[in-house]
């Protein structure tokens, strides 16, 4: 395995995934049949949207909307987000990474023509801190956020906080009109009443402009008659629809029903046909096998050495056959894209993973591998990986007793600590690798593992330099040292990162993935 940093552009991540809800098939939009050549979008997508109120959204269809209908202050562009580029904002920052200034760019409006000012940022941003409760609220915390003048202003952090751009980029930041949200009920003390308005009416900068909000069926999007920015929409009206089927919504895309599906399975989008074109690239989800390293869970199978022997003892070129277009095998904790990703997993070796076995005193005790049987992630079925993984050990002479059960049942065992031997997945919550720093011991997940910070201590402080560290080489580089570290002596076995597929008619254009905001709809115009 290689050290060498990933500097590749890869379109990675969405955010941690939930479970899609929905119920349409069809046409539920009433476009009225062939919707190309018109001045309507039609997108088919499996709902996962709770609200279009930015400051309470954080799913991956909502993220998706918010991004059409508000900017925030940083962005990224197309499907890169390697790099965070300036949105409403430029900014500067301390040498320690505590202090960053924000200055708003240009005469910028909202969608009622007002203009927009640092109040408005400000007042976004201190909304959320004040709603406890809002899934976003956790990307803010820590930080002081100050009005300097009407362009300007100032977030400073506790600790040092590189990764700040990156989580100012997220479309759940996107910032409001303040003065139109506080007359709905808009407040920042967390007595805020503004989402009901908010899911009526949108009060952006954005592209576009809400028109419907109906949670099971479709959401409506009208160009936006002010929006003053370098990303004008193509279309006049968005139709994004839910059919939860992927079947149907390749079915809406080769009758011209719809123009983009973006829920398209690996085998599906291999053989689509003439005039349609898909987009198939690795998504920033990995799934992975844990093996818990506490005695009162594992019992004498608590060894990080039966991780190491699982490690060499797999196929991934064979586990890679189940997940379908645009997966690759998972190089480490850090999926690539990331910085810090290792250039290559490990290979297959049956004597590392014997010699391995060995030493972690082995004597063919059962492993209960524990996983969800009802949630794909990236298209992936869990079951059939799992029992893919469960011949190969039995191969390598490792025995694997299945135990899968319901997602909902089974997120709690895992979030509780009590699996010895799990399949699970994991995925960044902005665009990051400050994302897969709780994999470490006595972080997150690395306590769901059962692995304590004085389990391996060289580790946990590798990674609580790259979570300190002001300088971009220095962080970098111990994030490359994180990952090589956990493939060496992690409880973890990373196993494949799944693609995302994304197939659109050939008459339009843009429909790229983004890790973030699974995709900019104003980015798509017709081709040509």
């Amino acid at each position: 395995m290689s050290s060498r940093r990933s500097t590749s552009v890869i379109a990675i991540g969405a955010v941690a995934l939930l479970a899609l809800a929905g119920c349409s098939g069809g046409n539920s939009a009433n476009t009225g049949g062939d919707s190309a050549g018109s001045d309507s979008l039609v997108i088919d997508t499996a709902f996962s949207i709770e609200t279009t109120d930015p400051g309470h959204t954080y799913d991956p269809t909502g993220n998706m909307i918010a991004k059409a209908l508000y900017e925030t202050l940083v962005d990224f562009e197309g499907s890169d987000v390697s790099t965070p580029v300036p949105g409403l904002a430029s900014w500067e920052q301390n040498d320690e990474a505590t202090e960053f200034t924000f200055t708003l760019e240009g005469d910028r409006v909202f969608s009622d023509g007002s203009p927009i000012e640092a109040k408005d940022v400000v007042f976004t941003l201190q909304r959320i801190q004040g709603m406890t409760e809002a899934k976003p609220n956790f990307l803010l915390g820590g930080l002081t956020i100050t009005e300097v003048d009407d362009k300007t202003i100032s977030i400073t952090s506790e600790t040092p906080l590189l990764q700040l751009p990156a989580i100012l980029a997220n479309p759940a930041l996107g910032i409001v009109n303040s003065d139109v949200v506080i007359e709905n009920g808009g407040t920042t003390d967390g007595s805020d009443t503004a989402q009901e308005f908010l899911d009526g009416t949108s009060a952006g900068s954005g592209p576009f402009v809400l028109d419907t909000l109906d949670l099971s069926s479709q959401v409506v999007l009208t160009k936006s008659d002010e929006y003053d920015g370098d990303e004008e929409a193509a279309y006049g009206r968005v139709v994004v629809r839910n059919v939860s089927e992927s079947a149907t919504q390749l079915a809406n895309l080769k009758g011209g029903d719809s123009m983009v599906a973006m829920d398209l399975n690996g085998d599906q989008v291999s053989g689509l046909g003439d005039g349609l074109n898909v987009e198939s690239v690795p998504s920033g989800q990995t799934i992975f096998l844990l093996l818990n390293q506490s005695e009162a869970v594992a019992g004498d199978l608590a060894n990080v050495k039966i991780a190491e022997a699982i490690r060499y003892a797999l196929d991934y070129d064979a586990l890679l056959e189940l997940a379908g277009a645009g997966a690759v095998q998972a190089t480490g904790v850090i999926p690539p894209g990331f910085e810090g990703a290792l250039d290559s997993g490990v290979e297959q070796d049956l004597d590392k993973s014997k010699a391995a076995l060995a030493e972690a005193g082995y004597t063919g005790q059962t492993l209960k591998l524990q996983f969800p049987n009802d949630y794909p992630v990236g298209g992936v079925e869990f079951t059939p990986l799992a029992e893919r993984v469960q011949a190969q050990l039995k191969d390598a002479g490792i025995t694997v007793e299945l135990a899968p059960a319901p997602f909902a049942t089974e997120l709690d065992a895992y979030v509780n600590g009590t699996e010895g031997f799990g399949l699970w997945f994991w995925g960044p919550d902005y665009a990051d690798s400050a994302n897969f720093l709780p994999f470490a011991p006595g972080l997150k997940v690395g306590l769901r593992a059962g692995w304590a910070a004085e389990a391996n201590p060289e580790i946990a402080g590798i990674a609580a330099g790259a979570a300190a560290a002001a300088d971009e080489t220095q962080r970098s580089d111990a994030f490359t040292s994180f990952a090589e570290a956990m493939q060496a002596d992690g409880p973890f076995v990373p196993l494949i990162v799944p693609g995302r597929n994304i197939a659109t008619a050939d008459a339009v254009t843009g429909a790229v993935y983004n890790s973030v905001w699974e995709m900019d709809i104003a980015e798509i115009t017709p081709a040509g």
